[in-house]
């Protein structure tokens, strides 16, 4: 098999955004008359989404949360996460997204963004960094129905690709995943995606359970090395 596309995670991949979204979520509460985040429900946000997250925060507190009210709370976070952004001399980008690119871009692949993060966060984010050329296909929270881990998002940016290049005509096992939590790695997986899985957000040794390929930083993504795999149709658990 060969590698045709990259598709990458957004938050805690591109971007190091978790306290900003901490913050906004506690704002939430606040102005929800609802108790703040404890130490460990702030613990338990690490990996999932934002919206799961704060759906759960809600429940404890006793609140009948409808699909009509948590779309109000979150369109409310978004807008006030692009204001904090705004806010920014420098986005807290992490090192190597550049070369990253640089990498996927010369060997003529595609690419693409899957998140549970809202489209109105991506898309600040990626025009402020000057990305949003590089990233054809994204699918955000708003286009699907379940967060990772269900494999809807990747299934979704798999069907854009082919919709988009319908020459390419390309498969699950011809995806590379780049992924920073175990529950993003399992969407992958199961959408029979290859992962490599950089650690930002967990530790090296949890996610190289987990991930085919496992680094410290996006800047270590050796793709000819990766490439090479593909092409001997052995993906099995690998450190770069």
């Amino acid at each position: 098999m060969s590698l045709k596309a990259v598709l990458f995670n957004f938050n805690g991949v591109i971007i190091k955004d978790g306290l900003i979204h901490i913050q906004l979520i506690d704002e939430i509460l606040l102005q929800e008359n609802l108790q703040l985040q404890r130490v460990q429900e702030r613990q338990g946000f690490l990996g999932i989404s934002a919206s799961a997250y704060l759906q759960t925060l809600l429940k404890s507190r006793g609140r009948v949360v409808t699909e009509a009210y948590m779309t109000q709370l979150l369109t409310r976070k978004a807008q006030a996460y692009v204001l904090e952004l705004e806010k920014l001399e420098k986005l807290p980008l992490y090192s190597g997204i550049d070369d990253v690119i640089f990498q996927i871009r010369s060997r003529d692949l595609k690419l693409g963004l899957v998140s549970d993060a809202l489209s109105l966060e991506i898309e600040m984010v990626l025009t402020s960094a000057k990305l949003a050329e590089h990233f054809p296909v994204i699918v955000s929270g708003d286009d699907i129905s379940s967060n990772k881990p269900n494999p809807e998002g990747y299934l979704l940016a798999l069907d854009r690709i082919n919709q988009a290049y319908p020459e390419l005509n390309l498969q699950p096992h011809e995806c590379l995943v780049i992924e920073d939590t175990p529950v993003g790695i399992q969407a992958a997986k199961r959408a029979q995606m290859q992962v490599v899985g950089v650690a930002n957000t967990y530790p090296f040794h949890m996610l190289q359970r987990q991930a085919n390929w496992t680094i410290d930083y996006l800047i270590d993504l050796d793709l000819q090395r990766v490439q090479e795999v593909f092409l001997e149709k052995n993906v099995q658990s690998i450190v770069l």
